[in-house]
């Protein structure tokens, strides 16, 4: 019995053991095994960089109400993916790229909001944030989920440049709503200069 009472005790400790054995062997598989070329975020596999990206069209809440990625070829794009309107990241990201929306037009830039709220919730969002570029209704994730920022009921906030031949240039994952429209700016800078 005395055993079975030392064996009890030292059972948290074999836990601990047994969860930093596992930890090391990630992080070494992690160090060891290259990443793939397609790479794989919280929402599933990313569309590759430097192919097309995957087209879309979506209902919104401006002008005859639906766009598509293909109505701006010949301009860059920046499809920026989110989680929920009137929610506070999402509308301070929302508010930093209106704030700098003259700058994306300085620069041939088309700025498109995705997220599974409907309509008439992108049109009121909109219209309590003085919102000038479209906000696309992806209602049943199908286009978050072929851009790998599907997370069970909701968008994730993840961004894409698209070039404007159509092909993803830039991803970026888990961004910082406060400063994620200026990283977006600054990298459109160096892919526009680096097309020439």
């Amino acid at each position: 019995m005395a055993v079975f009472g030392a064996l009890w005790k030292l059972l948290p400790q074999g836990r601990s053991l047994v969860r930093l054995a596992a930890c090391l062997l990630l992080g070494l598989w992690l160090w060891v095994v290259p990443p793939s070329p397609t790479a794989l975020a919280l929402g599933g596999p990313q569309p590759p960089l430097d192919q097309p990206a995957p087209e879309f069209s979506l209902p919104t809440n401006i002008g005859d109400g639906t766009v598509s990625l293909a109505d701006y070829r010949g301009q860059w794009v920046v499809v920026y993916f989110y989680p929920k309107d009137f929610t506070s990241g999402c509308t301070l990201e929302a508010q930093r790229f209106q704030r700098d929306l003259p700058q994306y037009q300085a620069r041939n830039t088309q700025i498109l909001g995705i997220s599974v709220d409907d309509v008439d919730s992108h049109r009121e969002f909109c219209d309590s944030e003085g919102l000038k570029f479209p906000l696309l209704a992806d209602t049943t994730g199908a286009v978050s989920k072929a851009y790998g920022s599907w997370l069970g009921t909701m968008s994730l906030r993840h961004t894409y440049l698209i070039d404007p031949d159509g092909i993803l240039r830039e991803r970026f994952l888990g961004v910082n709503p406060a400063v994620h429209s200026r990283e977006v700016l600054a990298r459109l800078d160096e892919l526009q200069k680096a097309a020439g």
